[in-house]
């Protein structure tokens, strides 16, 4: 790519990624401080994650294709410049609509990011050693949506909100340093003709089909679903607009994103493990926290302990694997990482309402290890058979669809938790009558237990005990049904490794002589 040293390309290039995914989630914890400082309603509020989100989702599958257009070094950097000063603006903003505007442009810059360093790195180093590229870039990947939360709070605390945003502005003037003194352009992008004739079409069809399907996994269950008409519209709109864009795209010569990728078995199948993996990861990222502070009673910060091991372990194994995927069979590697995570969400369904937290952190710190042997070698097997000249455009589909499960998991997760929760209350409840003995008997044991602490005791008193205990067995039962849910989606998707392509002896051969 360059006479620039590979690893000086990486850190160029890791830097602003790891500073987008980190912003991805750092608002979360400090969205209650963002509200009342600037006197918005929790759902207003919401809309400066969704806005960052949805133009963050929307962005990145033009990256290939604006990187083409205007050439990537010069895309790479304007987005790492419109990144840092949309984050400035957005420390600076005074009102909620001011902040969701700067937020979305603050996406748009971001979105860029991840596929663009993602193609350099696999561009930089040798297929051979796309396992060692890809740990240095899972590290990001992984330790982001960890550190994120941790850091915002901590900045929160000890500052002040506008500081998530500030503390963006020196990264981002380093990021843009290194970037114009370490990247070049590749031969091959310099020979694309940049006065093809732009694909409105498509650009129209996959930010309008992208932006309503974000909107509707984020605020899908908050709205109820498709019981509103707001979200049936945009699910509507949404499905309109990206069948419309398949089908388009497949007929043009000159496609905005080259959906032709998926005509290779190993790529296609690496991206549907990718899509269950991601599904399942930030699904637990949710239900675990939800279900130690509600069910257990622990607090944030206890909650907060509860994930990071796992992302501890992730760091751990990832640059472990890098190495390994170039003496071990990668599609080993991945199978054991599949299978790792898969009864890492098998224990979860033994969770009970007395599980020491040594057991939860266990369970999470399983999961952190299982995705180090499933990123890097499944990155490195998704592209073995990709072409230079097509990465860019290829890693932006991988991107997108990696954030696209993020936001499935999430949605689908909760939502089963809902749903769940209410099925078992009603099944619960329909022993809660008065002409059950053991409920008579239970009724009896709540006023005992009231009388002592309080000397009170009633009826409706011991059937409000009753009906708490209800409610957590419901909400328990609810989250044990996400697990198995879970273990199940990765179960799956394994016999899909067996499609997957090794790269080629002679790229083994080409590594050891760089």
């Amino acid at each position: 790519m360059s006479n620039v040293n590979k690893w000086i390309i990486a850190l160029s290039v890791l830097l602003p990624t790891l500073l987008e995914i980190i912003d991805t989630s750092v608002v979360n914890v400090s969205l209650d401080h963002i509200r009342g400082s600037l006197s918005a309603g929790l759902d207003e509020a919401t809309w400066a994650i969704t806005a960052y989100l949805v133009s963050n989702a929307i962005i990145i599958p033009l990256t290939g294709w604006m990187g083409r257009l205007f050439g990537r070094k010069r895309y790479l950097i304007a987005s790492v410049v419109l990144f840092t000063v949309s984050s400035f603006l957005c420390g600076s903003s005074r009102t909620m609509s001011a902040l969701i505007f700067f937020r979305v442009l603050q996406g748009i810059g971001g979105g860029a990011l991840q596929p663009i360093s993602q193609a350099i790195l696999l561009e930089s180093f040798p297929p051979a050693q796309y396992g060692i590229a890809m740990a240095m870039f899972g590290v990001g990947i992984m330790f982001g949506p960890i550190v994120g939360p941790v850091l915002g709070g901590w900045i929160t605390d000890n500052w002040s909100w506008p500081w998530i945003f500030y503390i963006n502005i020196p990264i981002g003037i380093i990021s843009v340093m290194l970037l114009m003194k370490n990247i070049k352009d590749p031969d091959f992008l310099k020979r694309v003709d940049i006065r093809q004739k732009i694909d409105l079409w498509g650009i129209s069809l996959i930010v309008l089909g992208v932006g309503a399907l974000q909107i509707v996994l984020d605020k899908g269950q908050r709205e109820d679903w498709f019981n509103s008409p707001f979200i049936t519209r945009l699910a509507i709109i949404s499905a309109v607009s990206l069948i419309s864009f398949v089908i388009i795209e497949l007929k043009r010569h000159d496609p905005i994103l080259n959906l032709r990728e998926f005509r290779d078995k190993s790529f296609s199948s690496a991206n549907i493990i990718q899509f269950a993996t991601f599904f399942v990861l930030f699904g637990s990222i949710v239900l675990l926290p939800l279900f130690v502070q509600t069910l257990m009673g622990y607090t944030a910060f206890l909650a907060g302990l509860v994930l990071a091991p796992g992302g501890v372990a992730t760091l751990i194994v990832m640059p472990i694997v890098g190495k390994m995927v170039t003496k071990v069979n990668p599609k080993a590697i991945l199978f054991t990482g599949l299978l790792t995570v898969a009864y890492s969400t098998y224990t979860m369904i033994h969770f009970n309402l007395y599980v020491e937290m040594s057991a939860i952190i266990w369970s999470r710190v399983l999961m952190g290890f299982g995705m180090g042997m499933v990123f890097v070698p499944l990155t490195a097997l998704a592209f073995s058979t990709i072409k230079k000249e097509e990465m860019g455009n290829a890693t932006s589909i991988f991107s997108i669809l990696r954030n696209i499960a993020g936001s499935f998991g999430i949605a689908f997760m909760t939502t089963v938790l809902a749903r769940r929760a209410q099925f078992h209350q009603a099944r619960f409840s329909e022993n809660l009558n008065p002409f059950n003995p053991a409920y008579q008997m239970g009724v009896h044991k709540a006023m005992n237990v009231i009388a002592v602490k309080t000397a009170h005791a009633s009826v409706p008193g011991a059937n409000a005990v009753i009906y708490k205990q209800l409610m957590q067995q419901s909400n328990l039962y609810a989250f044990l049904d996400a697990f198995y849910i879970a273990t199940v989606i990765l179960l799956c998707v394994m016999p899909l490794i067996l499609l997957l392509k090794r790269p080629k002896q002679s790229d083994l051969s080409t590594s050891a002589m760089h």
